[in-house]
């Protein structure tokens, strides 16, 4: 499975039209390296939950990159805001200008 793995992680990995799903191709890979001892694997899911928790893995390491970006945006909104704190912008309301009132 470490083999694998690696093959993943260096972009080695070939995929093949028989191939189903990432599982199904897994296995077929295992099956080329160790043999039909590469059929009893198995992780005590479905194929379903694996496929759900796969989705589950893949979001989370999307919603940490866009984490990282909201923070690298608000950072140079704040660093742009002290820059430039003295210049004048009109606000806008439902797309007018906003009138100000001092009562």
């Amino acid at each position: 499975l470490d083999k694998v793995a690696a093959e993943w992680a260096s972009g080695s990995f070939k995929l093949q039209a028989s191939d189903e799903d990432i599982h199904t191709a897994n296995e077929r890979r295992l099956k080329e390296l160790i043999g039909p001892a590469a059929s009893k694997l198995h992780t005590g899911r479905s194929r379903n939950d694996q496929a759900s928790t796969d989705t589950r893995l893949w979001l989370r390491g999307q919603l940490m990159e866009v984490r990282k970006m909201v923070i690298d945006f608000i950072a140079i909104s704040i660093d742009r805001a002290e820059r430039e704190i003295s210049i004048l912008m009109p606000g806008y309301t439902h797309l007018q200008l906003c009138v100000a009132d001092e009562t």
